[in-house]
C-alpha cells in the first residue's frame, strides 16, 4: 500500500510538472496585452488588503485558504501599467481562484518602455518556480544578495563586469558597503539575451561571502562610479574608477581615482586627491567618443559635461581633465580647465540674467508635449547608431508623479547637446527610479531596441510601504526608438554620420 501511495504521488508530481504548474496554488498570469509577455511588478490586492505582487516572468502563485473556489475581486496596481476601471472607479478584476488552474490577465502598458524583469536580488522567478514554469536563470531565486543600488557596467575581457554602490545582505540588517561585483556573459558569448535576463555571476571571497570590492581600514561606505576600461602605452588594459568613501550621502571623507588590481582581485586607491578636486576624476556614466581626431573619454552624470583625454595617463591625471563653461568672453561655449562644469541651474541663470541668448543653451530640457521644463537628476548618453544621435535616458527630479522615478528620452547632435525636447518613456509613481544606465552592449539592430536599467527603491520617494522583493533592486527595461509616441522627441536633422563612439567599453 505504501509504494502504491508513493507511486500515485510521483505520478502526480509529473503530472503536474507536465502541465507546467503546481497542483497547489491557482496559477495568475499578468501580461502585456500588446506583447502577451509576463509583466513584472504587478500587485494584486484583495478587499482585506492581502497583497501579491507578480514575478520577473508576471506570475502568482495564489493560495489564501478562505478565498479558493468563490469569487474575488483583486485591485490591480503596477507602476506604467493599468487595467480598467468598473464604474465605482475601482482598478481590478474579478477571478475564482481554483487550485490546479490558471488564468491569463492581460494589463494595458501606458509606459512607452516595456518593463522586462529584474536583475538583482532573491526570488527573482519565485512564483515561477512554485507553479512549476520555466524561468531563465539557473538560479533563479537563489541569490548572495536582496538588495541592490546603482549600477556600472563595462565590457571587459570578452565579458560585462557590473558594480554595485551598497548591497543588502541576507544575513544581518546592516549591507555591505564596499561595493560589490559581478561577471555576466553576453549572449553571442554563451549568455542570455537581453530579453531573458542577466546571470550574474558574484566575485566572492574564500568562504564564499560578497567580496568587499574596495575594503578599507577606515570608517565609512565607498562608491565607485565612471567606470571605464583604458590602455595605457604599452596596450595593457587597465579597469578604473573614481571612488569615495562617504560618512553619509552628503559628508565625504576621502576620494580619488582607484583600479582593479587583478592580482587581489580588488580595486585600490591609485591616485588620492584633494576636495579641490570636485570635478576632475571620471564620474557618472562614462563612455568613449572620438571628435577632431582625438579620442575621449565624457563622463554623464546629469549631462555630459566634463571629459579627459582616453589614455591611461591622462585618465590619472586630474590636470588632465575639461569641463564645458559658458564663456561671456567669446559668446560660447567652451572645453576648459578652469572654471567648473555648466549644470542646468548655472545656465538657466544665465539665460534669465541675458548673458547667454536662448539659442546657445545646452541644458534646458522640455516635455516636448506641454512645454514644461524638465529637470534632470542624472542621465545615461549614448549614440544610436539607428536614429543617428545622441539619446539621453534621464530621470526626472521632483516629476509631479514622483520626486525620482519619471523617466525621460531625449536625442542630441553631440554629446553634450543641445537637448531640447523629452518625451517622458517610464513612471514610477510615489517610488524612485534613479540613477538609470543605458547597456549599448545589449542594443539589437544598430539601436533600434535599447535596454536601460535603474535603483527602484523607496528611498526618497515618501511611499510608506516597500515592494516585497523589489525594493532597492534593479529593473531592466526595453526601448524601441522607433515608437512614433517618441516623434516628439526626435532630432529633425540627424547628426554627422562619422560620430564614432565606444561604450566604456
Amino acid at each position: 500500500m505504501a509504494r502504491l501511495i508513493l507511486t500515485l504521488l510521483m505520478l502526480g508530481t509529473g503530472l503536474a510538472d507536465l502541465c507546467g504548474q503546481s497542483q497547489d496554488a491557482f496559477a495568475i498570469h499578468l501580461v502585456d496585452e500588446s506583447t502577451r509577455r509576463g509583466v513584472p511588478l504587478v500587485t494584486l490586492t484583495t478587499v482585506n488588503h492581502i497583497t501579491h505582487t507578480t514575478d520577473s516572468a508576471g506570475w502568482i502563485a495564489f493560495h489564501e485558504p478562505g478565498l479558493m473556489e468563490r469569487e474575488v475581486f483583486f485591485h490591480v496596481s503596477s507602476p506604467g501599467y493599468a487595467v480598467g476601471k468598473d464604474g465605482f472607479g475601482h482598478a481590478g478584476i474579478k477571478l475564482t481562484p481554483k487550485l490546479g488552474e490558471k488564468v491569463e490577465v492581460p494589463v494595458m502598458r501606458l509606459n512607452i518602455a516595456e518593463r522586462l524583469y529584474r536583475i538583482t536580488g532573491q526570488g527573482i522567478y519565485r512564483d515561477s518556480t512554485l507553479l512549476g514554469q520555466p524561468v531563465p536563470l539557473p538560479r533563479a531565486n537563489f541569490n548572495h544578495v536582496l538588495g541592490q543600488d546603482s549600477v556600472q557596467a563595462v565590457l571587459w575581457k570578452n565579458r560585462v563586469f557590473w558594480l554595485w554602490g551598497d548591497t543588502e545582505r541576507v544575513d544581518y540588517p546592516l549591507g555591505h558597503f564596499h561595493s560589490t561585483c559581478a561577471w555576466s556573459d553576453l549572449s553571442e558569448k554563451g549568455g542570455l539575451s537581453a530579453e531573458e535576463g542577466i546571470h550574474l555571476e558574484y566575485l566572492t571571497d574564500d568562504q564564499g561571502k560578497l567580496r568587499r570590492m574596495m575594503p578599507t581600514q577606515e570608517p565609512g561606505a565607498v562608491w565607485i562610479f565612471g567606470l571605464l576600461v583604458v590602455a595605457d602605452a604599452e596596450g595593457n588594459e587597465h579597469l578604473v574608477g573614481h571612488y569615495g568613501r562617504y560618512k553619509d550621502l552628503s559628508t565625504r571623507l576621502e576620494h580619488g581615482i582607484c583600479e582593479f588590481d587583478e592580482a587581489q582581485g580588488i580595486f585600490v586607491p591609485m591616485v588620492l586627491l584633494g576636495d579641490e578636486f570636485e570635478w576632475q576624476h571620471p564620474q557618472g556614466n562614462a563612455f568613449r567618443h572620438t571628435e577632431d581626431g582625438t579620442d575621449w573619454f565624457y563622463f554623464c552624470s546629469a549631462f555630459a559635461t566634463t571629459r579627459v583625454p582616453a589614455t591611461y595617463a591622462d585618465v590619472m591625471n586630474p590636470g588632465s581633465y575639461e569641463a564645458l563653461a559658458w564663456s561671456s568672453k567669446e559668446k560660447d561655449y567652451l572645453w576648459q580647465k578652469a572654471l567648473p562644469p555648466v549644470s542646468q541651474a548655472t545656465e538657466a541663470a544665465q539665460l534669465a540674467t541675458k548673458q547667454m541668448p536662448a539659442e546657445r543653451a545646452l541644458l534646458q530640457v522640455k516635455d516636448a508635449l506641454t512645454g514644461k521644463a524638465v529637470r534632470i537628476h542624472r542621465s545615461s548618453v549614448a549614440w544610436n547608431l539607428h536614429r543617428r544621435a545622441w539619446v539621453m535616458i534621464g530621470t526626472q527630479e521632483s516629476g509631479e508623479e514622483s520626486h525620482l522615478g519619471e523617466v525621460w528620452y531625449a536625442e542630441a547632435p553631440t554629446p553634450s547637446g543641445p537637448w531640447k525636447n523629452a518625451v517622458k518613456v517610464a513612471s514610477h509613481p510615489r517610488y524612485s527610479f534613479y540613477n538609470p544606465r543605458q547597456h549599448p552592449f545589449l542594443q539589437k539592430q544598430e539601436g533600434r531596441v535599447l535596454y536601460f536599467e535603474g535603483t527602484y527603491t523607496q528611498t526618497f520617494s515618501g511611499q510608506p510601504v516597500k515592494t516585497p522583493r523589489y525594493d532597492y533592486n534593479q529593473l531592466m527595461y526595453r526601448l524601441d526608438v522607433d515608437d512614433m509616441r517618441l516623434a516628439p522627441a526626435r532630432l529633425k536633422v540627424p547628426a554627422a554620420e562619422n560620430q564614432k563612439t565606444t561604450l566604456s567599453q
